[in-house]
């Protein structure tokens, strides 16, 4: 969904000329149609998440929307947990991370593998303190019923051209069946990156159980600061 600058700056909780600034000195994605600044919603998520910054709660899905989207913790266990995925380099750790996704066996990994590594090549998923949010930006038609999101801890840190300069040791590699559940799971991500329980539980490689009863609270959370329809 294309969005125009006031838009993208009340999105990004800045005024406008901060965000034209941004588009200048620190690759905010935007282009231009018919003279005005155009803006697309997950691009602008993606480019926000990477900076660890706070979003406007519109990013959100509502109640409803996120609710059949699914949320973070039915996401982590559709895609598992795992510890000590081999790798030495992006490649290696990409390909191992997704060899490991319970996709069905139609999925081409090896497809999916170029295309999350021409995503890397147009910036980055790394974000900062070790972590990296591989994912597709336009989701491919998969045979998957909703979002999922392997999170795997690796076995050696890995250079991953994060925005501060620390290799990568742990990846939350993301699925999703269409665009605006994509969207709708990556914010959920990105606030549970932002609550210190949550990060507490991943920086320590906590058993599965553990994260995931933090990714249930962030699911609360977020629960309780949207509201329904009704209420809106």
């Amino acid at each position: 969904m294309q969005i125009g600058l006031k838009e993208a700056a009340g999105l990004l909780g800045v005024p406008e000329r901060t965000v034209e600034k941004w588009i200048r000195e620190d690759s905010l994605p935007a282009v231009r149609v018919g003279g005005q600044l155009r803006f697309n919603r997950t691009e602008i998520l993606e480019w926000a998440t990477s900076r660890r910054m706070t979003l406007s709660s519109v990013l959100f899905p509502g109640r409803a929307d996120g609710e059949r989207a699914g949320g973070l913790e039915r996401a982590l266990r559709a895609g598992g947990i795992r510890y000590g995925v081999a790798g030495t380099d992006r490649h290696s750790v990409l390909e191992a991370a997704l060899s490991l996704m319970p996709m069905p066996d139609s999925a081409d990994r090896g497809l999916l593998l170029q295309v999350m590594e021409a995503r890397e090549a147009m910036g980055s998923t790394g974000i900062g303190d070790g972590i990296a949010i591989p994912h597709v930006r336009n989701p491919i038609v998969l045979d998957i019923p909703e979002p999922m999101i392997t999170l795997s801890f690796l076995e050696r840190e890995v250079e991953f051209g994060a925005l501060d300069g620390r290799p990568v040791n742990t990846l939350f590699m993301m699925m999703s069946p269409t665009v605006d559940s994509h969207l709708a799971i990556l914010s959920r991500l990105a606030f549970a990156l932002r609550q210190p329980a949550f990060m507490e539980a991943v920086s320590r490689r906590c058993p599965e159980a553990g994260i995931l009863s933090q990714a249930a609270a962030v699911d609360s959370l977020l629960l309780s600061r949207t509201p329904s329809p009704r209420q809106g």
